[in-house]
Protein backbone atom coordinates (compact mmCIF):
# COMPACT_ATOMS: atom_id res chain seq x y z
CA UNK A 1 0.00 0.00 0.00
CA UNK A 2 2.76 2.64 1.18
CA UNK A 3 4.69 1.78 -2.82
CA UNK A 4 1.38 2.29 -4.54
CA UNK A 5 1.42 5.70 -2.20
CA UNK A 6 5.43 6.56 -3.43
CA UNK A 7 4.56 5.57 -7.13
CA UNK A 8 1.43 7.74 -7.23
CA UNK A 9 2.99 10.86 -5.51
CA UNK A 10 6.02 10.84 -7.60
CA UNK A 11 4.12 10.13 -10.67
CA UNK A 12 1.75 13.39 -9.77
CA UNK A 13 5.29 15.23 -9.39
CA UNK A 14 6.68 14.26 -12.18
CA UNK A 15 3.42 14.80 -14.30
CA UNK A 16 3.77 18.93 -13.33
CA UNK A 17 7.60 18.81 -13.69
CA UNK A 18 8.46 17.66 -17.04
CA UNK A 19 5.66 19.70 -18.99
CA UNK A 20 7.33 23.10 -16.80
CA UNK A 21 10.70 22.05 -17.64
CA UNK A 22 10.20 21.66 -21.56
CA UNK A 23 8.63 24.91 -21.36
CA UNK A 24 11.42 26.27 -19.65
CA UNK A 25 13.86 24.92 -21.88
CA UNK A 26 12.44 25.82 -25.57
CA UNK A 27 10.32 29.15 -24.15
CA UNK A 28 11.89 30.78 -21.70
CA UNK A 29 15.67 30.00 -21.74
CA UNK A 30 17.48 32.49 -23.56
CA UNK A 31 18.90 31.92 -27.15
CA UNK A 32 22.37 31.03 -27.45
CA UNK A 33 24.70 33.91 -29.03
CA UNK A 34 26.55 31.47 -30.79
CA UNK A 35 25.47 28.19 -31.01
CA UNK A 36 21.91 29.39 -31.45
CA UNK A 37 19.00 26.84 -30.57
CA UNK A 38 20.69 23.85 -30.57
CA UNK A 39 22.31 24.94 -27.00
CA UNK A 40 19.07 24.05 -25.40
CA UNK A 41 20.26 20.03 -25.86
CA UNK A 42 22.55 20.98 -23.01
CA UNK A 43 19.60 21.64 -20.27
CA UNK A 44 19.43 17.95 -20.93
CA UNK A 45 22.43 16.69 -22.15
CA UNK A 46 23.47 17.60 -18.71
CA UNK A 47 20.53 16.63 -16.74
CA UNK A 48 21.05 13.19 -18.14
CA UNK A 49 25.08 12.88 -17.20
CA UNK A 50 23.48 13.85 -13.33
CA UNK A 51 21.48 10.69 -13.02
CA UNK A 52 23.31 8.25 -15.20
CA UNK A 53 25.64 9.18 -11.84
CA UNK A 54 23.55 9.10 -9.34
CA UNK A 55 22.33 5.66 -11.22
CA UNK A 56 25.85 4.25 -10.83
CA UNK A 57 26.54 5.67 -7.18
CA UNK A 58 23.59 3.89 -6.11
CA UNK A 59 24.73 0.97 -7.45
CA UNK A 60 28.23 1.49 -5.93
CA UNK A 61 26.98 2.12 -2.32
CA UNK A 62 24.33 -0.92 -2.74
CA UNK A 63 27.98 -3.11 -4.27
CA UNK A 64 29.81 -1.78 -1.15
CA UNK A 65 26.85 -2.58 1.29
CA UNK A 66 26.20 -6.43 0.08
CA UNK A 67 29.69 -7.15 0.46
CA UNK A 68 29.63 -6.04 3.84
CA UNK A 69 26.16 -7.46 5.03
CA UNK A 70 26.05 -10.46 2.44
CA UNK A 71 22.36 -9.06 1.79
CA UNK A 72 21.09 -10.13 -1.70
CA UNK A 73 18.63 -7.11 -1.28
CA UNK A 74 21.53 -4.90 -2.18
CA UNK A 75 22.65 -6.69 -5.12
CA UNK A 76 19.25 -6.40 -6.58
CA UNK A 77 19.45 -2.82 -5.65
CA UNK A 78 22.46 -2.21 -7.31
CA UNK A 79 21.54 -3.92 -10.22
CA UNK A 80 18.45 -1.87 -10.33
CA UNK A 81 19.95 1.56 -10.32
CA UNK A 82 22.46 0.51 -12.81
CA UNK A 83 20.15 -0.42 -15.13
CA UNK A 84 18.66 3.46 -14.96
CA UNK A 85 22.33 4.33 -15.12
CA UNK A 86 23.22 2.56 -17.82
CA UNK A 87 20.23 3.98 -20.05
CA UNK A 88 20.87 7.00 -19.07
CA UNK A 89 24.28 7.51 -19.87
CA UNK A 90 23.24 5.85 -23.70
CA UNK A 91 21.08 8.83 -23.83
CA UNK A 92 24.32 10.76 -22.43
CA UNK A 93 26.47 10.03 -25.28
CA UNK A 94 23.31 9.69 -27.96
CA UNK A 95 22.34 13.50 -27.16
CA UNK A 96 26.12 14.63 -26.96
CA UNK A 97 26.53 13.39 -30.85
CA UNK A 98 22.99 15.81 -31.78
CA UNK A 99 25.12 18.75 -30.28
CA UNK A 100 28.20 17.27 -31.13
CA UNK A 101 27.55 17.39 -35.08
CA UNK A 102 26.38 21.14 -35.55
CA UNK A 103 28.41 22.52 -33.40
CA UNK A 104 31.74 20.70 -33.99
CA UNK A 105 30.46 20.03 -37.38
CA UNK A 106 31.50 15.88 -36.43
CA UNK A 107 28.71 13.31 -34.71
CA UNK A 108 32.14 11.87 -32.67
CA UNK A 109 35.31 13.17 -31.67
CA UNK A 110 37.77 11.37 -29.41
CA UNK A 111 37.56 14.29 -27.13
CA UNK A 112 38.77 12.92 -23.21
CA UNK A 113 35.16 13.56 -21.89
CA UNK A 114 33.58 11.68 -24.29
CA UNK A 115 35.83 9.03 -24.48
CA UNK A 116 36.03 8.59 -20.63
CA UNK A 117 32.17 8.08 -20.41
CA UNK A 118 32.12 5.85 -23.74
CA UNK A 119 34.67 3.94 -21.29
CA UNK A 120 32.33 4.20 -18.24
CA UNK A 121 29.12 2.99 -20.95
CA UNK A 122 31.49 -0.24 -21.41
CA UNK A 123 31.96 -0.87 -18.12
CA UNK A 124 28.83 -1.09 -17.29
CA UNK A 125 27.61 -2.79 -20.14
CA UNK A 126 30.38 -5.57 -19.42
CA UNK A 127 28.73 -5.87 -16.05
CA UNK A 128 25.06 -6.84 -16.97
CA UNK A 129 26.60 -9.11 -19.26
CA UNK A 130 28.61 -10.67 -16.55
CA UNK A 131 25.64 -11.40 -14.67
CA UNK A 132 24.10 -12.68 -17.58
CA UNK A 133 26.84 -15.22 -17.55
CA UNK A 134 26.94 -16.46 -13.46
CA UNK A 135 23.78 -18.63 -12.86
CA UNK A 136 24.86 -19.06 -9.36
CA UNK A 137 23.17 -16.62 -7.49
CA UNK A 138 25.48 -15.70 -4.74
CA UNK A 139 28.49 -15.88 -7.19
CA UNK A 140 26.65 -13.31 -9.49
CA UNK A 141 26.10 -11.02 -6.69
CA UNK A 142 29.76 -11.41 -5.70
CA UNK A 143 31.82 -10.59 -8.27
CA UNK A 144 28.99 -8.38 -9.89
CA UNK A 145 29.58 -6.28 -6.84
CA UNK A 146 33.05 -5.70 -7.19
CA UNK A 147 33.00 -4.73 -11.13
CA UNK A 148 30.51 -2.31 -9.61
CA UNK A 149 32.41 -0.69 -7.41
CA UNK A 150 35.61 -0.82 -9.61
CA UNK A 151 34.02 0.76 -12.57
CA UNK A 152 32.81 3.50 -10.57
CA UNK A 153 36.08 5.16 -10.21
CA UNK A 154 35.45 5.78 -13.74
CA UNK A 155 33.30 8.43 -12.62
CA UNK A 156 35.47 11.11 -10.89
CA UNK A 157 37.93 10.51 -14.37
CA UNK A 158 34.72 11.67 -16.16
CA UNK A 159 33.80 14.62 -14.03
CA UNK A 160 37.78 15.56 -14.19
CA UNK A 161 38.57 14.93 -17.95
CA UNK A 162 38.51 18.48 -18.87
CA UNK A 163 40.57 19.58 -16.38
CA UNK A 164 43.61 16.83 -16.52
CA UNK A 165 43.40 16.86 -20.69
CA UNK A 166 43.23 19.45 -23.15
CA UNK A 167 39.69 18.99 -24.27
CA UNK A 168 37.09 21.00 -26.64
CA UNK A 169 34.26 20.10 -24.60
CA UNK A 170 32.66 22.82 -22.64
CA UNK A 171 33.08 22.94 -18.90
CA UNK A 172 30.63 24.45 -16.31
CA UNK A 173 32.80 26.70 -13.32
CA UNK A 174 30.91 26.76 -10.27
CA UNK A 175 29.89 30.66 -10.69
CA UNK A 176 27.97 28.63 -14.13
CA UNK A 177 30.31 29.21 -16.76
CA UNK A 178 29.57 32.27 -17.90
CA UNK A 179 25.67 31.21 -18.25
CA UNK A 180 23.01 33.64 -18.63
CA UNK A 181 21.11 34.01 -14.98
CA UNK A 182 18.33 32.47 -16.17
CA UNK A 183 19.91 29.94 -17.90
CA UNK A 184 21.32 28.72 -14.65
CA UNK A 185 18.10 28.63 -12.97
CA UNK A 186 16.25 26.57 -16.14
CA UNK A 187 19.33 24.16 -15.94
CA UNK A 188 18.35 23.84 -12.19
CA UNK A 189 14.90 22.97 -12.52
CA UNK A 190 15.97 20.45 -15.06
CA UNK A 191 18.49 18.90 -12.61
CA UNK A 192 15.92 19.19 -9.98
CA UNK A 193 12.77 17.45 -12.40
CA UNK A 194 16.01 14.40 -13.60
CA UNK A 195 16.91 13.96 -9.82
CA UNK A 196 13.59 13.29 -9.30
CA UNK A 197 12.85 11.21 -12.22
CA UNK A 198 15.78 8.64 -11.54
CA UNK A 199 14.82 8.14 -8.18
CA UNK A 200 11.53 7.37 -8.99
CA UNK A 201 12.87 5.01 -12.09
CA UNK A 202 15.46 3.36 -9.15
CA UNK A 203 12.85 3.03 -6.68
CA UNK A 204 10.04 1.17 -8.95
CA UNK A 205 12.59 -0.72 -10.58
CA UNK A 206 13.77 -1.94 -7.26
CA UNK A 207 10.22 -3.41 -6.90
CA UNK A 208 9.77 -5.24 -9.65
CA UNK A 209 13.07 -6.67 -9.43
CA UNK A 210 12.07 -7.82 -5.69
CA UNK A 211 9.29 -9.41 -7.47
CA UNK A 212 11.52 -10.87 -9.96
CA UNK A 213 13.55 -12.34 -7.06
CA UNK A 214 10.74 -14.00 -5.68
CA UNK A 215 9.18 -15.51 -8.40
CA UNK A 216 13.30 -16.60 -9.64
CA UNK A 217 13.23 -18.43 -6.04
CA UNK A 218 10.02 -19.80 -6.34
CA UNK A 219 10.56 -21.57 -9.35
CA UNK A 220 14.03 -22.79 -8.20
CA UNK A 221 12.06 -24.38 -5.13
CA UNK A 222 9.87 -26.40 -7.46
CA UNK A 223 12.38 -27.65 -9.38
CA UNK A 224 14.42 -28.62 -6.06
CA UNK A 225 11.33 -30.58 -5.33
Amino acid sequence: MRYRKIIKALSLLLFFLFPVNFYLIFQVAPTERIMGDVQRIFYLHLSLAISAYIGFGVLFVASILFLIKKNILYDVLASSAGEVGLIFSTLVLITGSFWARPVWNVWWTWDPRLVTVLILWFIYLGYFLLRKSLPERMKKARYSAIVGILGFLDVPVVRLATKWWRSIHPRLSKEGGGLDPLMVKVLLFSLFTFVVFTIALIYFRFRVALVEERITSILNRMEES
